[in-house]
């Protein structure tokens, strides 16, 4: 599925280049707003329903909404296919930056390139992109006063207009993409699979709970992730071995 046609013409009138908070933070794009928040589209409706590992971050950022917005707006006015936008902009967006080197140590530390037969992690985010999913527990961007939403204030759980998105867009796309061992990063994301798996609404056995959010500004990652290596690692062990 994909609103691409909706927001067409206003993406397709956008300048060239990178583009601004100013540009982006507009009206069009805005999805739902209360005070203090604002929930903005992007093109990331892409489903790969056959991947092997997802991935599930807590909302795109600034950085990530700008690379897809500008990906979209180029492959519009280039005449690429309408449905094929969306897949494309994930593609280049997903974990965009310092985070996506981060995530991609981490993933090969526990050993799940060589569960899945690649020779790193990397190749899920380039040639082997038939193999992962990536999400977020609120699929949209969400800003607080123009920041990005880290997860924690208000948490998802206790946010109606969040945990809405969470059950509406997330707990679907989890059953859709049913063979995949799911991947959420950090405690923000991982309480809200949790309540999902609480609710019997999702198999808790596909979740690998415990990674650490991989954003530079997660100063305890590091930490965090050596004290629950060797149970992750298991756990890919016993997924793909099963």
């Amino acid at each position: 599925m994909t609103q691409i046609e909706t927001y067409k013409a206003f993406l397709m009138s956008l300048p060239p280049g990178s583009l601004t908070k100013e540009q982006l933070f507009v009206e069009e794009l805005l999805l739902d707003e209360q005070p203090n928040m604002s929930i903005y589209y992007v093109p990331y409706e892409y489903v790969n329903a056959e991947a092997k590992v997802m991935i599930i971050g807590i909302t795109p950022g600034f950085t990530q909404m700008e690379i897809a917005i500008r990906s979209a707006r180029d492959d519009l006015l280039s005449g690429v296919p309408l449905t094929l936008i969306d897949q494309r902009a994930k593609k280049l967006g997903s974990f965009a930056g310092s985070m996506r080197s981060n995530l991609i140590e981490m993933l090969d530390a526990i050993a799940l390139s060589d569960r899945l037969g690649i020779p790193s992690c990397r190749a899920l985010f380039e040639e082997r992109r038939d193999l992962l999913h990536t999400t977020s527990a609120i699929r949209y961007p969400v800003f607080q006063q123009g920041k990005n939403y880290t997860g924690h204030s208000p948490p998802i759980l206790k946010s109606e207009l969040l945990y809405r998105y969470a059950e509406s867009i997330l707990l679907p796309e989890l059953q859709e993409v049913k063979d995949a061992l799911i991947i959420p990063l950090g405690k923000a994301v991982s309480e809200v699979v949790q309540a999902f798996v609480s609710k019997g609404w999702l198999n808790g056995e596909r979740c690998l709970f415990d990674m650490p959010h991989p954003s530079g500004a997660n100063g305890h990652r590091k930490k965090q992730f050596e004290q629950h290596k060797a149970t992750m690692q298991q756990k890919v062990s016993d997924w793909f071995g099963s």
